[in-house]
């Protein structure tokens, strides 16, 4: 009897032997999630009550038993004629249904299920743990049977084994942390990624490791990836720790043995641009606390400007429409702004802007120009342009 191998993670397959069933599993939808559920379940009898929910839940049926024995019966029929092995995959049973466990099958989800549980156990990282990491990462390729993943029932699974995965992944990076593996950290990092690009503490490991193996160019590519996917794709300032990580970045080669000439043509090569200064966020809030300080020694106002964009209609703006918009923006408003005035991106439509030494009057003129520039230069007609001007301290 050919090996039988069942692959729920990232798509769903059966192969027997060297052939894959993955054409015919694509035919029918309730076929396919009769059988994902079935496999899931499959030390399990399902009623047929039970089984005719999952597949047409709240759906009223003058005969819910023909209907079901009626798509049992053509799944049945389509993986017999693509392998009689299979013809038997399902079996009855006082008006219930279960996976036939008597196919002798390997099924992914419970293989990764199990190599992680061994590794929960591990405490060090030597070749036999690292060759199981390897296996178990490896295995997980994407959420369960992502062609499924709206239905309610498979929710639950899915996040189950998302998150048995990034617990796993958790655990090889504390473990090649214990053994000063930068270069694994970062291969095991880049792979989550993959798997989940929003998570935070994937970004924040990734980018300790590159800064750690001198590869600080790498690093800021990838906090300023970080960002933009916050950005552009959720719609949210990322979180603070990956702001904070600005700072450890830029400042991660510099050289501790500088002597002052050195430092003061580095710093006056790094300041050779015109118009406002652009930085991010944690560093924008370094810049205020510094100018705050030398007013209140030596007096001086400063202003706070928030510029926004928004849709006339009051709808959501398209992310790849919201990105182009801002980068116009903030193009209209580094030719419009001093050298000494400071601007950093606030959250996905805002720019926050630190205008010292102006008044009110002189600061609303400055950003009358920015609206009047971008109008002239934004090609779409349907965002509005809005700012809030005051003094940083509130008086």
């Amino acid at each position: 009897m050919a090996a039988i191998k069942i692959f729920l993670l990232g798509k769903f397959d059966i192969m027997v032997g060297n052939k894959s069933a993955f054409k015919v599993l694509s035919s029918s939808k309730k076929g396919r999630m009769m059988l994902v559920y079935l496999i899931l379940h499959k030390d399990e009898s399902i009623l047929s009550s039970d089984l005719y929910e999952v597949l047409w839940p709240n759906e009223a049926s003058s005969n819910p038993e023909s209907a079901l024995k009626t798509l049992v019966s053509r799944v049945r029929a389509a993986l017999g004629k693509f392998d009689d092995t299979l013809s038997k995959c399902i079996v009855t049973s006082r008006g219930a249904y279960r996976w036939n466990g008597g196919l002798q099958c390997v099924i992914d989800v419970f293989e990764f299920e199990g190599i992680c549980r061994e590794l929960a156990k591990a405490t060090v990282m030597n070749r036999a743990v690292e060759d199981m990491f390897e296996k178990a990462l490896t295995m997980y390729a994407g959420d369960l049977n992502a062609g499924n993943d709206g239905e309610g029932w498979m929710v639950s699974h899915s996040a189950y084994y998302h998150a048995l995965y990034l617990r796993t992944a958790y655990l090889a990076i504390r473990l090649l942390k214990e053994n000063k593996d930068c270069e694994g950290i970062i291969r095991v990092c880049r792979r989550a990624l993959d798997v989940d690009a929003f998570d935070e503490t994937m970004h924040l490991e990734l980018m300790e490791a590159l800064v750690k193996t001198n590869r600080s160019n790498e690093a800021l590519m990838q906090y300023r990836h970080a960002t933009n996917l916050h950005y552009n794709y959720l719609g949210t300032r990322p979180p603070e720790k990956i702001q904070n990580f600005y700072k450890q970045i830029i400042h991660a080669d510099q050289s501790l043995g500088m002597d002052i000439d050195s430092i003061r043509k580095s710093l006056q090569a790094a300041d050779s641009t015109n118009g406002a200064f652009l930085c991010e966020y944690a560093v924008f809030k370094d810049i205020y606390r510094l100018l705050m300080r030398s007013f209140s020694r030596i007096g001086g106002t400063m202003f706070l400007a928030v510029v926004m964009l928004s849709s006339s209609g009051g709808q959501a703006i398209e992310p790849l429409v919201l990105d182009s918009a801002m980068r116009q923006l903030l193009n209209a408003m580094i030719a419009s702004l001093r050298r000494g005035d400071t601007v950093t991106r606030y959250s996905p439509s805002q720019y926050a802007l630190l205008l010292p030494a102006v008044n009110y009057e002189t600061g609303r003129m400055v950003l009358e120009r920015i609206r009047t520039l971008f109008y002239r230069q934004c090609v779409d007609s349907s965002l509005t342009f809005a700012y809030k001007l005051g003094p940083v301290e509130d008086t």
